[in-house]
């Protein structure tokens, strides 16, 4: 019998075979469809072209918050849940000049930098070098506002009572090295973990207390109604580790087992953990501090694009989520090469299950449409056990 997405996804959260590879899609923004290409699905499928609302309801973030009649044309077998800013954030954006930025929660501004494109480009901590500084900064956000969590309760109950979907837990940006470097400039920080290791531990430390607090605060809320928490922080470049190992594990890597460990104690959700990038570096340390799925599997990258040896070294102890190549196969590719693809991945990455299909990392605007529904379509042809 066929099971329903939620019982699919929960038999590989178990490293058990389903009856076919889960679709993950639409959870957040590392899962999701950026605005253009959005429009472009709807009106492929024979929808009207427009978005309802945006993920974070944050318009600026480019990502919309895909509506149900998509999202089951898309078989995805997850349904994401995600917090808000404050209100006060909000508000303040929303009366902001055309084509000016847009400041987050963290007092990081977000410049257009290309037609409804927002990039965290102004750092409001780039020439910190003390504790002191840390300490003075003026603009740390209020975690305690309940503005941010007053919609999670009756969102992930109804999922809940529903149990049809499994229930994605998608809290904004719970990733301490990369908000690090969006309020010194990534450079900058970089070049302090190295020459000022105690100033760069000491922001990490003071980053990873407020998001232990917006994780309390939202954990608390979703209750036992959750089945995956997404977490994550970008440590792999194109060809290697963005910073090296010995690195990581002196001053990151605590940081990383402590938020999980805290997410594990107050949540029954599997930890689901995104880094971009060549992360084979670091995959013992993920396994080791227990991450239990891994995104998004960057198969351009590196020692990523080496998925039998993933699959035979973590097969064990790591659920593979990702690996359909965004940068060129789904961008510039032919339906029957995105085909062709998808079977290659699902037979190496989904033998014997512990696999969860999904792009690597957003959908793009460049992404045709054609080759989103070449994507869904194989994966429900090749996808299937037994």
């Amino acid at each position: 019998m066929p099971l329903t997405p939620r019982e699919r996804v929960l038999a590989v959260l178990a490293h058990e075979t389903p009856d076919r590879v889960p679709i993950f899609i639409g959870a957040d923004l590392t899962t999701g469809i950026l605005s253009q290409a959005y429009l472009n699905l709807k009106t492929y499928l024979g929808l009207e072209p427009t978005i309802e609302a945006y993920l974070y309801d944050w318009p600026e973030l480019g990502a919309p918050r895909m509506e149900e009649v998509v999202l089951e044309r898309l078989h995805s077998d997850v349904r994401g849940i995600q917090d808000r800013f404050p209100a006060s954030t909000y508000q303040r954006n929303r009366g902001r000049p055309p084509g000016s930025p847009y400041w987050d929660d963290w007092g990081v501004g977000q410049t257009e930098i290309a037609p409804d494109f927002f990039y965290p480009s102004i750092h409001p901590l780039a020439q910190a070098q003390t504790p002191e500084d840390i300490v003075s900064y003026p603009h740390w956000p209020d975690m305690d506002d309940p503005s941010r969590y007053a919609h999670l309760s009756a969102e992930a109950s109804q999922l809940a009572r529903d149990n049809y979907y499994a229930i994605v837990a998608a809290p904004w940006l719970i990733a301490p090295l990369e908000r690090a470097c969006q309020l010194q400039g990534m450079e900058t920080f970089l070049v302090n973990l190295v020459e000022r290791p105690d100033f760069a531990q000491a922001l990490l430390e003071k980053i990873k207390s407020v998001c232990l607090t917006h994780l309390g605060h939202f954990l608390a809320a979703l209750g036992e109604n959750v089945d995956i928490l997404i977490l994550g922080d970008d440590l792999g470049a194109q060809n290697g580790p963005l910073i090296s190992p010995r690195l990581y594990r002196r001053i990151l890597k605590p940081i990383h087992a402590e938020i999980i460990a805290f997410a594990k104690a107050h949540s029954p959700a599997k930890i689901f953990f995104h880094s971009d990038g060549d992360v084979s570096a670091f995959l013992d340390d993920f396994v080791e501090i227990g991450v239990d799925i891994l995104n998004p599997i960057q198969t351009s990258a590196g020692q990523m694009g080496n998925l039998g040896d993933l699959k035979r070294r973590y097969g064990r102890n790591l659920i593979f989520c990702g690996g359909i190549d965004t940068q060129t196969v789904l961008s510039a590719g032919q339906p029957n090469e995105v085909r062709q693809e998808v079977k290659r991945v699902i037979e190496i990455l989904g033998e014997n299950g512990g696999y969860l299909l999904a792009a690597v990392h957003s959908i793009t605007n460049e992404v045709p449409p054609q080759n989103i529904m070449a994507m869904i379509e194989a994966a429900l042809e090749f996808g299937r056990y037994g």
